[in-house]
């Protein structure tokens, strides 16, 4: 029977996180989770441009009370602050601690290493292909949830 790619998908998943969740780097860090690596990133990389839960949302496919609960522990650790902007009240970016400054300075490492090993036995235009094809199956399944909201 031919492998599915959900499955294939899970486990390679299953075992990227379980490489950096083990990462002596990390394992130094444990205020901050899995998903707080990511997110603190994220931030990171769109440092100048002003981040908002909901492109949290957009960035990680998670749902609206997810990533409210994300937020609010990351906030209560210590990793970001909720900054209100002059152009509306209502809304408040997302920003970087110091503490999570020093966080990402690690975690850069560890990812760097993580995407050499993944890329390793790969063409540049392999990997391209590769991003080609998730942007496909992101899109796809981005549109089922949309036709399943409707």
């Amino acid at each position: 029977m031919e492998e599915s790619i959900i499955r294939e998908i899970h486990v390679l998943s299953n075992r990227i996180c379980r490489l950096l969740d083990n990462s002596p780097e990390l394992r130094l860090l444990e205020e901050a989770t899995g998903k707080n690596t990511w997110i603190i990133g994220y931030i990171a990389q769109n440092e100048g441009t002003d981040v908002y839960q909901r492109d949290l949302e957009n960035q990680f496919g998670i749902t609206r009370s997810t990533a409210s609960k994300v937020v609010n522990r990351m906030v209560k650790k210590g990793l970001i602050e909720r900054q209100s902007v002059p152009e509306d009240a209502r809304l408040k970016k997302l920003v970087l601690t110091e503490r999570s400054r020093e966080i990402h300075q690690r975690m850069e490492a560890e990812f760097r290493d993580m995407e050499d090993t993944l890329r390793a036995g790969f063409t540049e235009r392999e990997v391209e292909q590769l991003r080609v094809y998730f942007h496909k199956m992101q899109n796809n399944v981005k549109k089922k949830e949309e036709r399943r909201n409707d």
